[in-house]
């Protein structure tokens, strides 16, 4: 893995409340609030500084730009909404390069369990315990941000191991 311990270390204590906030939105409100993406971002900036060197933390900026433009992309072909865009676009620098193939995996891992776990709580009683929660009733959309903020927090927790 690229991701070190110590960058995982760092990283994760902040990426895994931000993550949960960002999945909780998106189940009440389908939206992800901007003060998430941009706390994201922000403690990547501050904490990745002091977790890995300076070379390796500029060089990950550039990772924001590409997701950021390939998630307009997704979004202009209503693929995924603009804050999952966002997000996954503030989220992209905790990823180092050469461990993208893995983040592919993870991503199609954890996309397909968010899925099936939403639909099975959508259809289920356990829908009652948030009965006001927009992501039950919007239609075939789905809070990405779920899928996402997992994504992030499980790679993140993979560099600890």
């Amino acid at each position: 893995m690229g991701l070190t311990f110590a960058q995982a270390a760092w990283l994760l204590p902040a990426a895994l409340p931000i993550s949960l906030w960002a999945a909780w939105s998106d189940l009440k409100r389908m939206r992800i609030p901007n003060a998430a993406v941009v706390a994201l971002a922000v403690a990547f900036a501050v904490l990745g500084l002091l977790a890995m060197p300076f070379a390796e933390w500029l060089w990950r900026w550039p990772h924001l730009l590409v997701v950021l433009a390939l998630g307009f992309v997704a979004n202009t072909a209503r693929l995924m909404g603009a804050g999952d865009a966002k997000f996954a676009a503030a989220a992209a620098p905790y990823v180092a390069l050469q461990d993208l193939s893995l983040l592919l995996y993870l991503m199609a891992a954890c996309f397909l369990a968010a899925f099936v776990l939403h639909r099975i709580a959508k259809y289920s009683p356990l829908r009652r315990l948030a009965p006001d929660w927009e992501s039950w009733s919007s239609g075939k959309r789905f809070p990405m941000g779920v899928a996402l903020g997992l994504t992030l927090v499980a790679y993140l927790a993979l560099g600890l191991v």
